[in-house]
């Protein structure tokens, strides 16, 4: 379902992204990676670019070909650079690049966007997060940062709430509904990846380690690359707007807990 489809993986250097784009080429697709690091193997085709400014976006954007199927947002920071540059690349940039792309994507192309179980708070945080998500355009992240009293702490699941919106918000919006566009999320749980030791840092042991507990093993890329290509196949040319937990029954098991069922 995705031979002869050209696919845009971002974070392509390493993790989920690296592992994506491989698979994808070896089901015939033809891969364009874009990270700020050259790949140690490197896809058919490399861009190196920085999602963290407007001017880094319009860069990548303007190397790109007229035509693409889908778009993999795979890149994205752990929190440790602190919530402007964490914001800047994991949603603000990611957004731009979207919809930059979104005319070059044809009708009935996907986008994909790697969100995670960290941004679930998105609901208990609605109004934060729906103010977030209505600024237009690539602000001015440190005056966001002091006007809103964001921490750095919160960076990395701040950003991935923001994203779980505006992943439902974008699937109606015109740019992308009116040609069909497809936009879904995937959200991991804890995925064995060169940033995993970061995770920790940002969200502590306890955290990570319970999490790992309830569902016996951390993922790994491999668990996570088949979703995010799934979602970028014309096999879910019926799925819109919707978040795909690969977590192994992660969220099902804290579901369970806090709601007492």
């Amino acid at each position: 379902m995705l031979f002869g489809k050209t696919i845009l993986v971002t974070g392509v250097a390493s993790g989920i992204g690296a592992r994506t784009a491989e698979l994808a080429g070896q089901m015939g697709a033809e891969v364009i990676g874009v990270d700020v690091r050259e790949p140690a193997s490197g896809s058919a085709a490399f861009i190196k670019g920085d999602l963290s400014t407007a001017s880094g976006v319009a860069e990548i954007a303007a190397r790109l070909p007229t035509r693409l199927d889908a778009l993999a947002n795979v890149a994205g920071l752990s929190g440790s650079s602190g919530v402007a540059s964490t914001l800047a690349v994991n949603f603000y940039g990611l957004r731009a690049l979207s919809e930059a792309l979104a005319p070059r994507l044809r009708e009935g192309g996907a986008i994909v966007n790697v969100a995670s179980i960290a941004g679930y708070g998105w609901r208990a945080n609605l109004e934060r997060a729906k103010s977030l998500t209505s600024i237009e355009g690539f602000p001015e992240l440190a005056a966001i940062v002091a006007e809103h009293g964001l921490k750095d702490e919160e960076g990395y699941p701040l950003s991935k709430e923001l994203l779980l919106l505006w992943t439902m918000q974008a699937a109606h919006q015109p740019l992308f509904k009116n040609r069909g566009i497809r936009v879904n999320a995937v959200s991991p749980g804890p995925v064995e990846t060169p940033i995993l030791k970061q995770f920790r840092a940002v969200l502590g042991d306890a955290r990570v380690d319970s999490d790992i507990t309830r569902v016996g093993r951390a993922g790994t890329s491999t668990d996570i690359a088949p979703a995010i290509l799934f979602l970028c196949s014309d096999g879910a040319r019926w799925i819109n707007g919707t978040n795909l937990a690969a977590d192994g029954g992660l969220e099902a098991s804290i579901n369970a807990e806090v709601l007492g069922f």
